[in-house]
This record gives C-alpha cells, sequence and structure tokens, in this order.
C-alpha cells in the first residue's frame, strides 16, 4: 500500500536508512520502555521500535496513514495505534505505568504549539526526541547574547534541558522540503531551574519582551514593569531582551503585577 504525503499534514516522510540508524542509535531504547510516536507516518522509526521491543503508541492524524500502519504491523503485539489529533491529545492518561518516552517527526506547522501541548504534561515524561526545522532547534537551544536566542528559548528552556543531537538533510525525505532539518533531545527539569510565581505571568513578560526585540527592556517593558524595579532586581533596563538570562526573565515575571480589572 502507497501513500501520496499530504501538504495540509504537512507529512515529509523519513527514508534515510542511515538518518533512522543515527537516530535509533541516539535514543538507546530498551525491552518494555513505553514510547510514544507522534505522526509515524509510513513507520520508518515504528518498525525498528518494535523491533527493540519497546511498547508502542503512535498517535496519527491521518486515517489512510492508520490502515496503512494497521496492515503493516498487523503481527507485532506491543504497537497500539491512536488515530487522533496530537494537539488535542491527552498524553497523560497513557502514563499509567511510569513516565513516558517520545519521539516524532512533527510537522514544521504545529511543531510548536505540538510541543507546549505535550509539556503541559511533562511531570509524565521522561525525554522527548523530535525532528524539527533546524532553525526551530537553533531557537530551542539557543544562548543569550545570540540572535536565535527569543522566547521558545526562554520557555523551552524553563521545561526542559534542550541538547541539539544531529542535522537531517532534505534529502531524507520524501517529499524534500525546502529546509534544514535537526534532532533536538529535550528532558524535562524534575525541578524547574528558576522560581516562578506564575507561568502565565512570565508568558507575558518574555512575549511582550521578545515583541519589539531591538528595543530596550526599558521601552519593551514599559507598560509592565517600571525602570527603576529593573534596577532594583539587578538588571539593566537598557539591555534588550536577547541579552539576558531565563533566570533574569524570572525575575522580571515575579515582580509583573497584572492589572485587575
Amino acid at each position: 500500500m502507497s501513500h501520496i504525503a499530504r501538504k495540509r499534514f504537512g507529512q515529509n516522510f523519513l527514508h534515510d536508512h542511515r538518518i533512522i540508524d543515527s537516530m535509533i542509535a541516539s535514543i538507546e531504547s530498551k525491552p518494555n520502555e513505553h514510547w510514544v510516536e507522534i505522526g509515524p507516518g509510513q513507520g520508518a522509526l515504528t518498525e525498528p521500535l518494535l523491533k527493540q521491543g519497546v511498547r508502542l503508541e503512535v498517535v496519527e492524524l491521518d486515517r489512510d496513514l492508520v490502515v496503512l500502519l494497521q496492515d503493516k504491523f498487523k503481527h507485532y503485539e506491543n504497537l497500539h495505534i491512536h488515530s487522533a489529533d496530537a494537539l488535542r491529545f491527552d498524553f497523560s492518561a497513557l502514563a499509567t505505568e511510569g513516565k513516558l518516552r517520545i519521539i516524532g517527526n512533527l510537522p514544521y506547522n504545529i511543531s510548536t504549539p505540538l510541543m507546549f501541548h505535550i509539556l503541559a504534561n511533562s511531570a509524565c515524561i521522561e525525554d522527548m526526541f523530535f525532528m524539527l526545522q533546524k532553525e526551530v532547534v537553533e531557537r530551542i537551544c539557543a544562548e543569550p547574547n545570540s540572535k536565535k536566542y527569543g522566547r521558545l528559548s526562554v520557555m523551552m528552556q524553563y521545561y526542559c534541558a534542550t541538547e541539539w543531537l544531529f542535522d537531517v538533510p532534505p534529502e531524507s525525505f520524501d517529499p524534500v522540503p525546502k529546509v534544514m532539518s535537526a534532532i533536538v533531545r529535550l528532558v524535562p527539569h524534575t525541578q524547574p531551574p528558576v522560581q516562578v510565581d506564575s507561568l502565565a505571568n512570565l508568558n507575558t513578560v518574555v512575549t511582550t519582551a521578545f515583541s519589539q526585540r531591538r528595543k530596550t527592556l526599558r521601552n519593551s517593558l514599559k507598560k509592565l514593569i517600571d525602570e527603576q524595579t529593573m534596577r532594583d532586581l539587578g538588571i539593566d533596563p537598557v539591555l534588550r531582551a536577547e541579552n539576558i538570562s531565563l533566570s533574569d526573565f524570572a525575575k522580571l515575571s515575579n515582580a509583573f503585577v497584572p492589572a485587575t480589572s
């Protein structure tokens, strides 16, 4: 059974066996571990995972691919296929016996909201291995004082330790995308690296600061936090958002008092 990639689902099927082997080697899976694969496509990663004896749940939106996977892997008892939208899927419901390990070639058009949806259940996740657009991996792993450092860097690093594993060239996929891809490993923190009183406030401060990233903090955050408060926190108000750390953003967030209606 063949399947033509559908643009509306952001489908690009991995077929490069060198990349598949490298990814499987990187994850170091063990028999009976509980894995979830998001967007299995035609099963390029599904098959080697099943052969390693993991308990595998796959989440696939495309119903035609669900049928393909059901037929292709019908002899494997360690596979459970969920015909569902990963953006609405309850990953915590799968974690009834220990933490989950998650892997996926995420559609580029929904990768960021999907990662944050998954991280809402970070307490039940051991680690994640995602294939993403290289630019997104660069942003996730970026450090302060980098042009790639932004909201995604700060928020992802609040939730996870991040590790850029390796790049994946466009010709590894069918159809061939116009961008380079990369593999990132995300390990949720057992304890947050900084004290944040309100995640909503952190998100507001970080989003506002980076919305006009060329402005100084004094100007970009003037409606949220006054200049003297910044100085009292030990943060120079003439710096830009890209110059300050997650720790500094946490301080700003905890000093921010939203207006009451």
